[in-house]
């Protein structure tokens, strides 16, 4: 198998799509299956390893640290044509993915696509509502041909199926447990360093953006009763547009880390005592299974794709979405009760051990190996139209 991955995010960028296809990368070059990955150049191009084809980009105007390509599709076109691909996987709809559709039709080639973001309910936050008829639009006349659609949760599958989408397929998502652990605890550390004092740590991690709810956390924690907000501090971990006014007006127990990475995000993960997560927008929320790899139970909002990660009152619980008074009452039914915490966050990273990526992504390529299959024999009957 000879595979093109057309995407408009990818590594340094810190977003779910963009380290699941790195991992996708590294996954297929152990299986020794030749790739060649497209995406907008947003570092140095010898930063990039061999299968990577960065292309030229600007600032997308919304979010300034993702990129807008600016693609030659001849330049594009040479390169596929050298490498004779027997399938290609568009994983973003954009300018990227539109390169590689584009190719796809030309030549008549097996084509899949995934879908990783509900971009119809960023644009409510973004006060953009009147154009998501026309996201759909755009959305089901981009998936139309593709022999197949991957999502990453069955509430994301319902949502597409809902729109029309059709030959979906489900695409879900790994933890590497070794990374993610409750070994790398270092509560006095993280204490220590962001000067905490209160017995509960709560920690979120994410981009630090409209459509990710961050108002309804930090209104929770505005509304948290005295008793209760004196024992318990909230370290935010992320970067994003709303940060610089977010640091400046939040409560005096809440502090803000910006990004981080690797080993000490893994330490933060292990050092808390609660996760919360209040977005209501996911496709998945990797950010929610890599807390429950790390033992932390996990309060959640009851929408999108993390909902389906929680077992509530085993590995964690749920509130109604963009609701910070049900947010504070479910902080309060386990902020004083450890052993429950303790219990909750066995079972979490119980549950997260049995998400295996080497097993996800073999399920993929074997997903691929059925495309490129199907489409031979339907070549071979004559009865497919490109």
């Amino acid at each position: 198998m000879r595979l093109a991955l057309f995407t408009d995010t990818f590594l340094p960028q810190t977003n779910g799509v963009a380290r699941t296809l790195s991992r996708l990368t590294g996954h297929l070059n152990r299986r020794g299956i030749e790739h060649l990955l497209f995406t907008p150049k947003s570092s140095p191009e010898d930063s990039y390893p061999d299968p990577v084809r960065p292309i030229a980009s600007i600032p997308f105007f919304l979010y300034p640290e993702c990129r807008l390509a600016l693609p030659s599709m001849s330049s594009i076109q040479n390169q596929l044509k050298s490498f004779q691909p027997d399938l290609l996987h568009m994983a973003t709809p954009f300018n990227i993915g539109l390169c590689g559709l584009r190719y796809a039709h030309k030549h008549g080639l097996p084509h899949v696509a995934s879908y990783h973001t509900h971009f119809d309910r960023y644009l409510e936050y973004y006060r953009m509502r009147p154009i998501v008829p026309l996201y759909w639009k755009y959305m089901k006349w981009f998936h139309r041909s593709c022999d197949a659609t991957f999502a990453p949760s069955q509430e994301t599958v319902s949502t597409l199926s809902r729109q029309g989408i059709e030959r979906l397929k489900l695409w879900s998502r790994g933890i590497d447990c070794r990374m993610y652990s409750p070994d790398k605890r270092n509560a006095r550390r993280v204490r220590e360093q962001y000067g905490i004092a209160a017995p509960l740590v709560l920690l979120y991690v994410g981009r630090i953006a409209p459509e990710k709810d961050i108002a309804t956390l930090l209104q929770a924690m505005r509304q948290l009763p005295e008793s209760l907000a004196a024992g318990i501090h909230l370290l935010v971990v992320g970067d994003g547009p709303l940060l610089p006014e977010l640091r400046a007006n939040a409560p005096h127990n809440v502090t803000f880390t910006g990004a981080k990475h690797g080993e000490e995000l893994a330490e933060l993960y292990a050092s808390g005592d609660l996760f919360v997560f209040p977005s209501s927008t996911e496709t998945f929320g990797n950010v929610v299974l890599e807390a429950m790899a790390s033992g932390l139970p996990v309060i959640a909002a009851g929408a999108g794709g993390s909902k389906e990660l929680i077992l509530p009152g085993v590995t964690g619980r749920l509130f109604e979405p963009q609701n910070p008074g049900a947010l504070v009452e479910e902080i309060s039914k386990i902020a004083d009760q450890p052993v429950q915490r303790a219990a909750m966050g066995v079972e979490g990273r119980r549950a997260a051990l049995g998400r295996s990526w080497e097993q996800i992504f073999d399920g993929l390529i074997t997903d691929y190996e059925e495309v490129i299959d199907n489409r031979r024999v339907k070549s071979r009957a004559g009865i497919f139209t490109a």
